[in-house]
């Protein structure tokens, strides 16, 4: 393992494993993208937010929060929530208390909708990612992706996102959700 602060040379076979997975992960994003978009309209920034809203506690967030699992900008956030609003997948709620703060509801529609569009979603999914490694490996390269999260995250928390072989607060044992195709380790 390369200690922090160390140089690395351009050189260094490491960084091809390194642009090999943005290159992985440009490609599958545009293929469940693509999938989503021809499949059942629905563009792939849309689905990770009605999956983060179906894995909330009483399917709600606030804003700020749904930003950081998105790992979009809060105006970014803003903007698209205002087209599933329109769109009636979503709607708004006053945070008790903060005049300011509102929650991001799912609603009917955006679980109906969402339910039309998972399994495209994770046909992809399986296809292009999980059909590629086996169990072991994919609990080994979870483990490792999640040193990476946690290293680049710091002192954020990141809530909604769940390591491998971990149950987020409140899923009953062996519940599949939208985001997984197989029940979690447990």
């Amino acid at each position: 393992m390369t200690s922090e602060g160390q140089s690395i040379s351009p050189n260094d076979w490491r960084l091809g494993v390194w642009r090999s997975f943005l290159t992985a992960h440009a490609r599958i994003n545009d293929v469940l993208a693509n999938d989503l978009a021809t499949k059942v309209q629905m563009p792939l920034p849309w689905y990770d937010v009605l999956v983060q809203l179906t894995e909330a506690p009483e399917r709600r967030l606030r804003m700020a929060q749904l930003a950081e699992n998105v790992l979009l900008s809060r105006s970014g956030l803003s903007r698209l929530v205002d087209r599933l609003e329109r769109e009636g997948l979503v709607s708004r709620e006053p945070y008790p208390g903060d005049a300011r703060g509102t929650y991001t509801v799912l609603t009917r529609e955006g679980l109906a909708r969402l339910r039309e569009a998972t399994p495209v979603h994770l046909s992809g999914v399986n296809e292009l990612w999980l059909s590629r490694f086996n169990d072991d490996e994919l609990r080994s390269l979870g483990e490792m992706l999640d040193r990476v999260v946690e290293a680049a995250s710091a002192d954020r928390t990141s809530v909604g996102r769940t390591s491998v072989g971990r149950e987020p607060a409140g899923e009953p044992a062996g519940q599949v959700l939208p985001g997984r195709t197989t029940p979690p380790k447990g």
